[in-house]
């Protein structure tokens, strides 16, 4: 090949080199990678020594390698150059370049080197936390003339990135002006936005910059010094995490949590002074569970995490935050609606929401009427208005699987190792240890340099104090001598038998002023100097005693989590197929709300500490909307242990079963989630009844009751497999609804009661278990329009009463001995009488209750009354009762509830 075509392939490669990164993966196979699967990827050797790889070999600079390719062409000594060698040897020369000096991190400190560089120029500049702000450009063109001869673009998108809360967890540089956003729209141009350093860049990384900690190399010209790596005092490169595209390799690191990383990294530390614990895999993923994403969406299960964590490789699943709302449509029509308030990590808004109109307009995504984005300043909102007859839980699963609202964060440890020259594929641990052992360096580092400084000072001192003692003949030295020089001499003679000073010392003592020489300033001396004795003990002893440094990690540890640690943004939720998490989860007890208006939250039992008697305790729900204080009424409230199953049986027959940690965890005056948000309840369905199980015990049963007078039991074991995706449990007629649910034992009793004022009593052993989805018998007979008004399951205690309360208001406690046993299917006897003339009165609610019991009466307008049930008279079956409650004209009662009793554990 002719010398002058090889130049001209060699300016090609040098083009190629510059721009093109994002084509190089194409070119794996001239290189020859061998990878193991977690040591490092070693490279073939070529077959000269021009492309051979040697990590311990001196560092040259871009402008020595450019120097040496010019010299090379211009006294090539022969008139032909081997092609497939040259390719080869450049093409070496280059992915080098890229892998080493652009695409992968530093393990040590995180960095890519376009962003140290940044970081580094900024400190140049002096553009600290404290400082004011300064326009991006001159960042942009210090970095551009010193370190980085590059494109202005790469590296203000660098820049850029570093000041993006929602790229960085936690952000590098202080941005001042428009850096973008979620939707995918470009920041700025660099003559408008301004930065700075944040606090964390300027104290974690760039604090110990100056004294000898790591190593300065040339930079590109060789006109200026720049670090080869930052002394970060925190594991970045887990930190904020990092992408990059290299030759044959990339990398993908997730963001983690600082407080997490911290606790992870004292405990290694720990571990690592004799009789310290051995730190186990298990141990540190319980430390570090999974990435905590800046942008706060929800993790799916842990097992993606404990791959990524073990092997280097693997899928993080991501879900968005949403929660179920009734939204306005109109004046006083409401309709379900999709709240999306946080998006997975990398998700860009707009896109979504073209995506998800696409499927709604393709007829692939059904159950939406509308879409819009309410987002502003203060944060993410998007509405997905949900037609009348849609499942909300429906809609929220297809557009799960058809929608970039859960996605995968596909992880890819590969970073820089053995002092930033072997491109490795790591785990956590290996991650962690290597940033421990490079911050161990640093510290001894920073001790070297610090001791030598003060060994020079000391010597210093002990100069001065020595002229202090002979001040006399070292004036008269002075003042004798014909010039400095000669007083220099003087005082360094060896020949001087009462002193002889080092050449810094004299020239310490000849820039003393007479003022100095007193006895007030030897003392500050000896002081001066018995400090410099216990630092250079201490010094010195860090040097010596790896324990010492040890020690002063963790308490450098231990400060910078309490300046800087924020609490994890995402959260991490159970997945299905997960079998282990049960198991992760602690068997806590916990107080289950469900209100009328079809709300359910979960609050730890801590949460109420325990109360005195008589005081008013807490609220354990809210209820400040007074038009919708019916709804937050309380229809069900119980204490279980976070691992019992909690059934929940709606009116259409249908039960759902689910875990009691799976329930949302909300506080004491949070309304709490939409049950269609939890379960996959129909728009028109209701839950009427809610049960926990702590275990599916054989002797016991499910009672169910329906208003049309069916009746069933069914042994409790049959719904341990029930799951949130829910089973039929009973086959219902056309209008009747399935309105109670018990559990009970063949020692029980069952006791049905009918609006028009007639109950029975029959042995719940008289009852045949029967399957699961069969209608079940008659419980007693009824006249015609007549319906089951309420079901209690009696225990046979001789203090148990029953309250009766009807739709008008009257009401009264009747002992349950009153009502004998008899068989089943009877027409029952009176349980209360109605008052004369008021023919259309029916019974509201027949409930056992203990004298301590307070209830709650909602009429049908909304009008509310809690009064005490030792306050209603007990009086006979055939009695009709006092006035409980006042009714207006066209009101009535409609539903009775017993108010949870503050002594209970629900204000333990």
């Amino acid at each position: 090949l002719r010398p002058s075509l090889a130049k001209s392939l060699l300016v090609g490669l040098c083009c190629l080199g510059i721009h093109g990164q994002h084509g190089a993966s194409s070119f794996i196979s001239p290189w020859g990678y061998q990878s193991s699967h977690h040591g490092p990827l070693q490279m073939s050797q070529a077959t000269d020594e021009a492309g051979s790889y040697d990590p311990q070999a001196s560092f040259v600079s871009e402008a020595d390698i450019a120097s040496q390719a010019n010299d090379f062409v211009a006294n090539a000594a022969t008139d032909v150059i081997d092609l497939p060698d040259e390719i080869s040897n450049s093409f070496m020369q280059y992915a080098l370049s890229i892998i080493l000096g652009r695409a992968l991190p530093d393990a040590r400190d995180g960095m890519k080197p376009v962003h140290r560089r940044i970081l580094y120029a900024m400190h140049g500049l002096g553009m600290g936390p404290n400082t004011s702000f300064r326009k991006c450009a001159r960042v942009v063109g210090e970095v551009l003339g010193k370190y980085h001869p590059h494109g202005d673009t790469a590296v203000y998108d660098a820049l850029v990135r570093l000041a993006q809360d929602f790229s960085t967890n936690i952000p590098l540089i202080d941005g001042h002006g428009n850096f973008g956003s979620i939707d995918a729209d470009p920041a700025a141009a660099m003559r408008y936005t301004e930065c700075r350093l944040t606090k964390l860049s300027a104290e974690t990384l760039l604090d110990d910059i100056n004294l000898d900690t790591v190593e300065f190399l040339p930079n590109f010209d060789g006109s200026e010094y720049e670090p080869s790596v930052l002394p970060a005092k925190v594991p970045m490169l887990l930190l904020n995490g990092g992408a990059g595209i290299a030759v044959g390799m990339a990398t993908n690191v997730p963001p983690h949590n600082l407080g997490e990383l911290l606790d992870a990294c004292l405990a290694i530390t720990k571990s690592n002074n004799e009789g310290g614990e051995e730190v186990t895999d298990n141990m540190l993923m319980n430390i570090i569970p999974g990435p905590d994403f800046p942008t706060n969406a929800c993790i799916i299960g842990k097992s993606g995490s404990r791959k990524l964590y073990t092997t280097g490789n693997g899928g993080v699943t991501m879900r968005a935050v949403m929660h179920l709302e009734q939204v306005a449509t109109g004046k006083k029509s409401k309709r379900n609606a999709i709240i999306v308030t946080e998006l997975p990590y990398q998700v860009n808004k707009a896109a979504l929401l073209e995506r998800i109109a696409s499927l709604v307009n393709e007829k692939k995504l059904e159950g939406i009427a509308d879409l819009r984005d309410e987002s502003d300043r203060d944060g993410i909102r998007m509405v997905i208005e949900l037609k009348r007859d849609a499942v909300a839980a429906v809609v929220e699963n297809n557009l799960l699987k058809k929608t970039s609202l859960q996605t995968s964060f596909s992880g890819n440890f590969l970073a820089l190792f053995g002092d930033g020259t072997v491109p490795q594929r790591f785990t956590l641990r290996e991650a962690l240890d290597c940033f421990l052992d490079f911050r161990f360096k640093t510290i001894r580092n920073k001790c070297a340099f610090q001791l030598d400084k003060a060994d020079n000072r000391a010597h210093i001192v002990d100069g001065l104090m020595m002229a202090l003692d002979y001040t006399d003949e070292v004036i008269e030295i002075v003042r004798g001598a014909p010039d400095q020089a000669a007083a220099r001499a003087a005082l360094m003679d060896e020949k001087n038998e009462r002193f002889c000073l080092s050449s810094a010392q004299a020239d310490a003592v000849l820039k003393l002023q007479l003022g100095q020489l007193t006895r007030l300033n030897g003392n500050k001396l000896t002081d001066e100097r018995n400090t410099l004795t216990e630092n250079q003990t201490n010094l010195r002893n860090l040097i010596t005693n790896d324990g010492a440094v040890r020690d002063v990690m963790v308490e450098e540890f231990g400060a910078l989590k309490n300046k800087f640690a924020q609490p994890r943004k995402t959260k991490i939720l159970p997945d299905e197929d997960e079998k282990l998490d049960i198991d992760l989860v602690q068997n806590e007890r916990s107080v289950i709300v469900v209100t009328r208006g079809g709300y359910i939250k979960r609050m730890p039992l801590k949460t109420f500490e325990s109360q005195n008697r008589g005081t008013r305790g807490k609220k354990g729900t809210s209820n400040t909307d007074i038009s919708d204080s019916g709804d937050n009424e309380i229809a069900h409230c119980f204490t279980c242990n976070d691992h019992d199953t909690v059934l929940m049986v709606s009116q259409s027959g249908i039960a759902y079963g689910l875990r009691a940690y799976q329930i949302p965890e909300a506080g004491r005056t949070a309304k709490g989630a939409p049950i269609p948000s939890v379960l996959p309840v129909k728009a028109n369905d209701v839950i009427t009844s809610v049960l926990p199980v702590s275990r599916f015990s054989k002797d016991e049963y499910i009672v169910l009751a329906t208003e049309f007078g069916w009746i069933k039991k069914t042994p409790l074991a049959a719904f341990e497999k029930l799951t949130s995706r829910g089973l039929i449990i009973a086959s219902l007629v056309e209008g009747d609804r399935l309105n109670w649910c018990e559990k009970c034992t063949d020692a029980d009793d069952i006791l049905v009661g009918s609006s028009r004022g007639q109950a029975t009593r029959f042995a719940a052993s008289s009852l045949r278990p029967t399957a699961r989805t069969s209608r079940g018998v008659k419980s007693m007979k009824m006249k015609t329009h007549d319906k089951i008004a309420d079901m209690n399951v009696l225990t046979g205690k001789d203090d148990e009463c029953l309250l009766v309360v009807t739709t008008e208001g009257y009401g009264k406690r009747v002992k349950t001995s009153e009502f004998r046993t008899t068989a089943r299917g009877g027409s029952g006897v009176i349980a209360i009488k109605f008052k004369a003339g008021r023919l259309d009165d029916r019974i509201s609610t027949m409930r056992v209750v203990d004298e301590e019991d307070e209830i709650m009466l909602i009429t049908s307008q909304g009008v509310m009354v809690r009064q005490r049930v030792k306050d209603i008279s007990c009086q006979g079956r055939s009695a009709t009762g006092v006035l409980v409650q006042k009714v207006g004209k066209g009101d009535r009662i409609s539903t009775v509830s017993i108010v949870p009793k503050e002594h209970d554990d629900v204000t333990a």
